[in-house]
């Protein structure tokens, strides 16, 4: 068996490459920005913190003494706080080249993308192909994958997003989106498993797509039947609103969040992601399964259903809880300060200081939530605020416990949506 380097073993696709290989007997070393949880969830493996983006050649040398090979399947959408594309796609993937080939390394399986080279409308295809350039160029026993949309039992980016569509009965149709030739996650895995091997062959590019070409609307109502639902009621959105909905994802991104509804999906989705089978099946004998025949295999069950229920309302929790905070902390500040005053005039000269404490917790609270990086503090701050201002409102003003606006009795509500954006917040 082989000692094989998974770069990426976090994700949707690495994480299955590496059990897949660890089941067949191979001795894996997952690659990864952040490994805690996937450590603590695949012990049986070796874990290495490194980011491809950030790793030079000797950064590379002491973990490839011994590798056989090496399966590269990190990636990146578009670039902001969390990620960089072209140091992931280009600048990583050649630091890593060079240190295979000083290594002796022979054989690296990179994954692509479907059509990078026919077409390149953003920095994500751009990226892609001048990696697959530079691995090309290289001495190494290279193989490149170019996957279509991948789909498996697992959900993240794009396949997440089609089982959130899912769930509710009305179906936006957005404008501009191309064909696609979904992949089953099983098949794409199986191929891994087939090239990491030293005897089969090498230095080929192929295209991972399945045998029907579906529309985006078309595959989301297949896995709303999945689900158990009739079919959803499909309308056409205005281009402005499409506009605006991706320009919102892209301020999101500014914040550190991942979201797939970004500008770069905006121009991948119009060249859509077809592509011919053949090669990959005459390489390694896979045919590739029919969408609906892997979902017919995987019956889905009620966490489905609730994953699928909860995609779109966690932003929508999430926004929600961000404008209370930020919302509630400029009114204390602001034009409620008087009332505030008033309201706590029990607290002698303290009422002050207190309102102004409020609404700068508040405030700190709503923007901590706006940001990835943070918003889990801020989500546990938020709900220790919340626990406070019902201790303190018990203890200054009682009475609101019966005032018919309720303003002691919604704090607990709105710790529950905490908890709940909390239980929602990892994305893989």
């Amino acid at each position: 068996m082989a000692r094989v380097l998974v770069i990426g073993a976090t994700g949707l696709i690495g994480s299955h490459v590496a059990a897949a290989l660890d089941r067949e007997g191979h001795e894996v070393t997952g690659v990864a920005r952040h490994v805690g949880p996937a450590a603590r969830r695949m012990p049986h493996i070796r874990w290495l913190p490194l980011d491809l983006a950030g790793a030079g050649i000797d950064d590379w040398h002491a973990h490839l003494a011994g590798v056989d090979a090496v399966v590269n399947c990190a990636g990146a959408l578009q670039s902001g706080p969390a990620d960089d594309v072209a140091g992931t796609h280009e600048r990583g993937l050649a630091a890593l080249v060079a240190a295979c080939e000083a290594a002796g390394v022979r054989r690296l399986v990179h994954f692509s993308a479907m059509g990078v080279d026919r077409a390149t409308p953003s920095d994500f295809s751009r990226t892609k192909l001048a990696g697959d350039r530079i691995l090309m160029a290289s001495r190494l026993d290279w193989v490149i994958l170019r996957p279509s949309v991948v789909l498996g039992t697992s959900a993240y980016g794009a396949s997440a997003l089609i089982r959130g569509l899912a769930a509710p009965p009305l179906l936006p149709v957005m404008p501009d989106t191309a064909p696609l030739q979904p992949v089953a996650l099983d098949d794409v895995v199986a191929t891994v498993t087939f090239f990491v091997r030293p005897e089969v062959p090498a230095r080929v590019a192929v295209e991972l797509a399945g045998p029907d070409r579906l529309s985006f609307t078309g595959l989301v109502q297949l896995y709303r039947g999945w689900l158990g639902h009739a079919p959803a009621r499909e309308f056409a959105l205005p281009a402005w609103l499409a506009d605006f909905l991706y320009r919102l994802g892209d301020l999101a991104g500014l914040l550190g969040w991942r979201p797939p509804v970004r500008s770069t999906a905006r121009r991948e989705i119009a060249r859509g992601a077809v592509g011919d089978p053949s090669e990959w099946t005459r390489h390694t004998g896979i045919a590739p399964r029919p969408i609906p025949a892997m979902l017919n295999a995987h019956p889905a069950s009620v966490q489905e259903g609730w994953f699928a229920g909860l995609y779109l309302l966690k932003p929508v929790v999430l926004v929600s809880l961000a404008v209370f905070w930020i919302g509630s902390g400029l009114a204390s500040l602001g034009p409620g300060y008087a009332q505030g005053i008033g309201m706590m005039r029990q607290g002698g000269a303290l009422a002050p200081l207190a309102v102004i404490g409020g609404g700068l917790a508040d405030l700190l609270v709503g923007l901590g939530i706006s940001i990835r990086r943070t918003a889990g503090p801020a989500l546990v701050a938020g709900i220790a605020v919340a626990l406070f201002y019902a201790l303190a409102g018990t203890l200054l003003t009682p009475w609101l416990w019966l005032d018919p606006l309720a303003p002691l009795l919604k704090i607990a509500p709105v710790i529950a949506l905490h908890l709940v954006a909390l239980a929602t917040l990892r994305e893989r």
